[in-house]
């Protein structure tokens, strides 16, 4: 007990969500079996108070903030154009042409197992389907039923969001992705005729009607 205010520091700090007093209490009971009806509020919230101080200093890049209802880490405001600069930094690197065709016929196909992926590229995408695992731009949907019972992958929120769409409704619709087929049959006039020559740049002696 007598690093609590470390314990609670160490929690806060590796939470992605704000860490509210309930939490913490229930953390406390789990880890030094003291019962959270035992536990004072107000000593839980001096501890708080202490850890903000603590990272007030100039020596440290972020800070302990109250938010939706709980504690929670976020960066000074010193080093918000550090952060974006480095954001920017990584969403600049792109997706390779593998990762990019995969991420496609999942965006279209979803719910679609991992053999259908690759039916349709020809390819093994063991690799390709990790790694977008990993960015998060794919996620889990389930399992198919089918023999072997496969995995099911659709896109992410976080797909979603990077696209700045709503959902995969949204997508165009790849009819409007396909390169604009050649409509005129043999023998027939094109839609758009070709500009007429000016005379001026007719070599001599030829006229236009030759």
């Amino acid at each position: 007990m007598d690093q609590l205010v470390q314990h609670i520091e160490a929690v806060i700090f590796s939470s992605d969500h704000p860490v509210k007093i309930s939490e913490l209490k229930e953390f406390i009971e789990n880890q030094f079996l003291i019962p959270a009806n035992e536990q004072n509020d107000d000593d839980l919230l001096e501890i708080i108070e202490q850890i903000k101080a603590k990272f007030k200093s100039d020596d440290f890049a972020f800070e302990l903030v109250k938010s939706g209802g709980g504690y929670q880490f976020f960066s000074k405001s010193d080093y918000h154009q550090s952060i974006s600069v480095f954001q920017n930094q990584r969403s600049k690197k792109r997706l390779s042409g593998a990762a990019l065709e995969t991420l496609s016929i999942i965006a279209y196909k979803a719910p679609v197992t991992k053999s259908e992926i690759e039916q349709i590229r020809g390819v093994n995408c063991d690799y390709t389907i990790q790694k977008l695992l990993e960015k998060d731009l794919i996620e889990i949907a389930g399992r198919k039923e089918a023999p072997g019972n496969p995995m099911l992958y659709e896109v992410s929120q976080s797909f979603l969001d990077y696209f700045g769409i709503n959902s995969v409704d949204d997508l165009p619709k790849l009819r409007e992705l396909e390169p604009q087929e050649i409509e005129n049959e043999v023998g027939q006039k094109p839609d758009i005729e070709e500009e007429s020559p000016n005379p001026d740049d007719l070599p001599e002696g030829q006229s236009e009607s030759n």
